[in-house]
């Protein structure tokens, strides 16, 4: 299909990836992005201040908005960068915008481009493996890209608009490709997620604690649990048995990510809603659907909403 010449691009739910993004779109289409009014009062103020990887300046052409009403008639792209926690009720206020356009997610966990499916009719689904921080209000820091960015077409009939914003996305000098089965990718980049997170947040404990000799066996439950759940739902992982995957996590993920905190444990420590009913939660609602017991995801999943409901004291 042919390039756009300057793509109208709508970012929602812009925090430190959003904003990083919207950062680096902007030199190659007109950005609009729903953020926070702390960072959206930074960005009028002086512009998005951007450090790392990605380069270092200040992006002065983002157009910050608060409301739907806010948005141009015209959008050619809708991207969302929210914490799934937020997916519905962002999908819901922004419903007249999203109507019958293209909208991309950037978003971790599995389910999102579910619920965003229900709001338009193409959906992309994309997994983004950069590291992205909050420095300050309207400041942000892309510390380390470990790989390109993966899209592919989620449902409906969008392989044209797939296409065209991988090439908006390219001309902008992000490293991405085309996923024929973003599904399975999705559920790839979940698997470490779902294995780590609630329990580095539970035990206050960097990844590394995952391989401690207490922890390793409810580990290795719930990944057993999330591989049946997966062939349940026919997707492919890129292993080929559960040990195969096993191996990587204890041999690689693990020590690679050792004194990492997940955002998980952010949220916990901060008071905010995890993204718990996306990730372990949401193994243990489909292995109901399916008839497959659950119940390593769903005792980590509990404890979690529980301490969310019972934050302590830091």
């Amino acid at each position: 299909m042919e390039a756009l010449q300057r793509p109208v691009i709508l970012i929602l739910g812009a925090g430190a990836v959003g904003l990083s993004l919207a950062g680096k779109l902007r030199r190659v289409a007109r950005v609009y992005a729903a953020c926070r009014p702390v960072h959206a009062g930074a960005i009028r103020e002086r512009g998005l201040v951007m450090e790392g990887v990605w380069g270092d300046g200040t992006a002065d052409t983002i157009a910050c908005v608060a409301s739907p009403e806010e948005v141009p008639p015209v959008i050619d792209f809708v991207i969302i960068t929210a914490k799934g926690t937020d997916t519905r009720a962002i999908c819901e206020e922004y419903a007249g915008v999203i109507r019958d356009r293209p909208v991309a997610s950037l978003q971790n966990g599995i389910g999102n481009e579910e619920v965003i499916a229900g709001y338009t009719d193409t959906v992309i689904g994309g997994t983004v493996t950069t590291n992205f921080s909050v420095v300050a209000p309207g400041h942000v820091r892309v510390l380390s890209e470990s790989a390109p960015m993966h899209l592919g077409v989620w449902s409906g009939n969008g392989a044209g608009a797939l296409d065209l914003l991988i090439g908006v996305i390219r001309s902008a000098g992000i490293p991405v490709e085309a996923d024929a089965d973003i599904r399975s990718g999705k559920w790839t980049k979940a698997l470490l997620n779902i294995a780590v997170n609630p329990i580095c947040a539970l035990l206050r404990a960097p990844v590394r604690v995952a391989a401690d000799g207490n922890v390793r066996e409810t580990v290795i439950g719930l990944i057993n649990e999330t591989f049946a759940v997966a062939d349940a739902e026919g997707v492919q992982l890129p292993w080929a048995t559960v040990d195969d995957y096993l191996a990587h996590l204890f041999s690689v993920q693990v020590p690679d990510f050792a004194e990492v905190y997940p955002s998980m444990y952010y949220d916990l420590r901060q008071g905010r809603r995890t993204e718990i009913d996306l990730l372990n939660g949401y193994i243990a609602r489909l292995g109901e659907r399916h008839g497959i017991e659950t119940p390593h995801n769903r005792c980590i999943a509990g404890l979690v909403r529980y301490a969310e409901a019972h934050p302590a004291s830091p």
